[in-house]
């Protein structure tokens, strides 16, 4: 089988640099670019990374973006000229932003998703399950725990489980969002979803969602140890998508659930 040619964005960044020593041990992959936002003086892996621009990204297949809301629209708005696949892992984008990459993705074929690891997809699955299965009377909120560095909160994995519960009761997550709290030690449950992020230490993360009637709670949670769980997530999901006609996916349509 043919290699395919690998452009990762943000290679400076934690991702970065994971997804370059993900894809170095796996052989359905060839790296050949690298980009950053800014000038990088020194090769990886026998590669000078470049600023991003049609240049840089002409010889990739598909190209990883982990970076940032701002970067990623400019990633796509390249990657659209050129006809190449997209893979992001980038959070934080808002209501516009998500406008604009519905819109090129009906050029080329996009995968987003808030997390690419296996386990915290399947959590999804379930929450919008529970959701759905449970009454009005079950109010629900969701807990979060990230490393310090981690600017974005609620993450976007967090957003993701919130989408599930939206999901499973027909309803728009914008309409459904409810507070957002940083470092609360305890925080209420409410008729809309409420959010509780700490950020601390190197903690990779954990996410919990919680359902109560007042007389039980369900609890559903997942709690990642190795970042290399989303880079191998992302280069599934890269090599899944290089067969996908233009389109907007999720790590759900790659994972087949119904």
């Amino acid at each position: 089988m043919k290699k395919i040619n690998l452009g990762i964005s943000g290679c400076m960044g934690r991702m970065g640099q994971q997804l370059i020593r993900s894809s170095k041990n796996n052989k359905n992959f060839k790296l050949t670019v690298l980009t950053e936002n800014r000038l990088v003086k020194k090769k990886i892996n026998g590669i000078s990374p470049e600023l991003n621009s049609e240049n840089a990204f002409k010889k990739a297949d598909v190209i990883i973006d982990f970076t940032v809301p701002r970067c990623t629209i400019e990633i796509l708005k390249i990657a659209s000229k050129l006809k190449k696949k997209v893979v992001i892992g980038t959070t934080g984008f808002n209501r516009t932003q998500e406008n604009l990459i519905k819109k090129y993705s009906k050029k080329i074929p996009i995968l987003k998703a808030g997390n690419m690891s296996l386990g915290v997809n399947l959590l999804m699955y379930l929450t919008e399950i529970a959701s759905k299965s449970l009454n009005d009377q079950y109010l629900s909120k969701i807990f979060e725990i990230h490393h310090k560095h981690k600017k974005d909160y609620p993450s976007g994995t967090a957003l993701m489980l919130g989408k599930g519960i939206a999901d499973g009761k027909n309803k728009s997550l914008y309409n459904l969002m409810g507070k957002k709290y940083l470092n609360k030690k305890s925080f209420p449950y409410g008729k809309k979803i409420n959010f509780n992020s700490i950020r601390k230490g190197e903690i990779i993360g954990e996410h919990e969602v919680k359902f109560s009637s007042g007389k039980e709670i369900i609890t559903l949670n997942h709690e990642a140890f190795d970042r290399a769980l989303y880079s191998d997530g992302a280069l599934t999901a890269s090599k899944w998508l290089i067969k996908k006609r233009p389109g907007l996916y999720s790590m759900r349509d790659l994972l087949n659930f119904s």
